[in-house]
């Protein structure tokens, strides 16, 4: 399809068309969520049965999207909302503790933001891997967000005299690479150990780097 089809107007089962488009789209990221998540994954999901598992038609997939990778696009940026929201919830509580306190506080609030949800994490370290251009750029736009937030914080650390200044633009780069490896095995099976294992060692890997560079 070259472009969305444009969704009619007006009232409609009393809904209006943003409701029923917000009905539609909420349907369609479920089903997305479920398949990409689960059994075949992005790759194996054909969009019949996207419809099918959406209770929807085609038509009303090509109103809302251009490509099946829209979708992807889509709930990417949603399972990372996710996490971000579990982390921006976790902070005010925990900025106020020492660097050593805080960090392994963050990690988990990451962790079980971004994989509390199996599918969440399956989209976010499996599914969007080498998909296309588009998808790896939107990977590394939010991969730089979270290496500023890291950054922000070992900025407040230099600032409270618990680390000295340093670059470490490039130690949050390495902490993100190093989660994202590490969260992509234990996805797939690769590790055997509880989310709160894979918590806690990365936790102890966050916190080893800025000893090291210290």
């Amino acid at each position: 399809m070259a472009g969305r089809i444009t969704p009619a107007e007006g009232r409609y089962g009393g809904k209006d068309a943003a409701e029923r488009r917000d009905e539609r789209r909420r349907r369609f990221r479920e089903a997305g969520l479920e398949l990409f998540g689960t059994g075949t994954g992005y790759r194996g999901t054909r969009l019949g049965d996207l419809c099918k598992a959406a209770g929807l038609s085609s038509r009303q997939f090509y109103e809302e999207y251009r490509t099946l990778e829209d979708l992807l696009a889509d709930l990417h940026l949603h399972v990372n909302d996710v996490a971000a929201r579990a982390v921006a919830e976790a902070l005010p509580r925990i900025t106020h503790l020492p660097m050593a306190e805080m960090l392994p506080l963050a990690v988990h609030a990451y962790v079980k933001g971004a994989c509390a949800d199996l599918r969440h994490a399956r989209i976010a370290y499996v599914e969007v891997v080498g998909v296309s251009p588009r998808m790896d750029r939107q990977r590394l736009e939010r991969r730089s967000v979270w290496v500023e937030l890291i950054n922000r914080l070992a900025a407040d650390a230099v600032t409270r005299g618990e680390i000295p200044p340093g670059n470490y633009r490039i130690t949050a780069a390495a902490i993100i690479g190093a989660i994202n490896g590490l969260m992509h095995d234990w996805v797939v099976g690769w590790v055997d150990a509880t989310l709160d294992e894979v918590a806690d060692e990365l936790a102890q890997m966050v916190l080893g780097r800025y000893r090291m560079a210290g």
